[in-house]
């Protein structure tokens, strides 16, 4: 089934309530193929996200001669081939919707000894890729490409050469793209970065044994360096726990408790924006899984309030404005965000999409050339278009928990991408969702 031939209608009301456990975190699960590829030894995997964007780069490091193995449906047995033994892959790499994968793969792929081919959706090859290119080809990659976007064709290369990027924009992606290629970088290539952005590459870096620098706003490691097989346990994802944290948020009387989610600082801004807010959000069982922080969160309905959301929230939380702008919907007073330019160029224009949906649910907003204004206030029912960008398609979704008549989410299958089985476990938790 195509996107557009998948669609969710949400009848308006219920409340959200019990113990729920969401998919394992995305960036975590394409990380531990990528690391375990590369490493020497078995790597086991335990939560990993099965959906369509890992699956993707677990395909990608199959055709390039890793074996990978699946004892269960969450669980990965990877066998490292060494950080210089991939495979010349005899197809192009197809990356779907994932740009995590391109950008990451392409810093990886940048130091080998084969030519390789990134291609992806028509969502992805609409994605800049420039971003990523550039300190690529300042490390002496040939990377041609179409206009700065996907397919990439990635020449072989050897000696690439280490580098100091000042990254104009705070980007996990373009950081962990260099650093992985600074692997195969003579010297000590170094990332600066405006702001923190997320830091689970270096994080796991460290867990396959390798020495990395790092503090808020800069990431560094000299070149060279070997993988050591290790054990991975990948905590829920905080990204797509938010969808049912400003559910229960929104509506007085629910109470819900997420389990096992990754509670990484420097992904956390959806807790800071939720509670600047006014929700009533608790860590229990704070832990680790590894290196990586974990809690369970629980969450209970209330009123929120309108608030300004400035730049310093933003890099923390950049994947989870649309259901910010749903939780914003519904509080009492304008909630206004800016610094968050970085959405326009996801996998829909997120700035433009959030506010043609709540337009069209009777919501006033206003886009902004870096984020969007939004008065709190009555939602109609009615109709949107996803643009086939799944966390469109999920927040408003959410949003039908208040909403005065249902609501129907077009162009709805790429929730697959990163949040399999989204539907169920909504209805299980009192949504009112059927797909169609």
């Amino acid at each position: 089934m195509s996107s557009s031939e998948l669609s969710y209608t949400v009848i308006p009301g219920g409340r959200l309530a019990g113990r729920l456990r969401v998919p394992g975190d995305k960036s975590i699960s394409h990380r531990s193929i990528m690391f375990g590829a590369l490493a020497e030894g078995l790597t086991t995997v335990e939560g990993f996200l099965t959906g369509e964007d890992c699956l993707c780069t677990m395909k990608a490091f199959q055709a390039m001669g890793v074996r990978i193995e699946r004892p269960a449906e969450t669980s990965l047995r990877i066998h490292g081939v060494g950080l210089h033994g991939l495979q010349s892959p005899r197809e192009p790499l197809d990356l779907g919707n994932s740009g995590t994968s391109m950008r990451l793969m392409a810093g990886l792929l940048s130091g080998q000894h084969f030519t390789s081919n990134l291609v992806g959706d028509a969502s992805l090859s609409r994605r800049p890729m420039k971003r990523i290119i550039a300190p690529l080809e300042q490390m002496g990659a040939r990377i041609e490409s179409n206009e700065g976007k996907a397919p990439l064709n990635i020449l072989p290369h050897r000696n690439l050469k280490a580098i100091s990027y000042h990254s104009p924009v705070a980007s996990a992606q373009i950081k962990s793209g260099i650093l992985l290629a600074g692997l195969y970088a003579q010297g000590k290539t170094e990332v600066f970065e405006p702001e923190a952005s997320r830091d689970h590459t270096e994080r796991m870096l460290r867990a396959f044994g390798v020495k990395v620098e790092a503090r808020a706003g800069y990431a560094a490691l000299e070149g060279g360096q070997s993988l050591k097989a290790t054990a991975i346990q990948v905590p829920a994802d905080i990204s797509s726990a938010a969808f049912f944290m400003v559910g229960a948020a929104i509506v007085p009387g629910s109470e819900i408790v997420l389990s096992d989610v990754g509670v990484n600082p420097t992904r956390t801004g959806i807790i800071d924006v939720l509670r600047l807010m006014g929700a009533d959000i608790r860590l229990e069982n704070e832990r680790r899984f590894g290196d990586e922080p974990v809690a369970d969160i629980r969450v209970r309905g209330g009123g929120l309030r309108g608030v300004r959301i400035g730049k310093e929230l933003v890099a923390a939380s950049i994947d989870e404005f649309p259901i910010i702008f749903i939780a914003a919907a519904f509080a009492q007073g304008e909630t206004v965000v800016e610094g968050a330019e970085e959405l326009r160029v996801k996998e829909s224009d997120r700035i433009q999409s959030m506010c043609d949906g709540l337009r069209a649910l009777g919501v006033a907003a206003q886009a902004l050339p870096d984020g969007m204004r939004v008065m709190g206030g009555r939602m109609r029912g009615g109709t949107v278009d996803s643009r086939g960008d799944h966390r469109i398609a999920m927040s408003f979704a959410i949003a039908a928990l208040r909403a005065e008549q249902p609501i129907r989410i077009l162009d709805c299958a790429n929730v697959n991408t990163s949040f399999p089985g989204f539907a169920a476990l909504a209805r299980a938790a009192g949504l009112g969702i059927r797909e169609a």
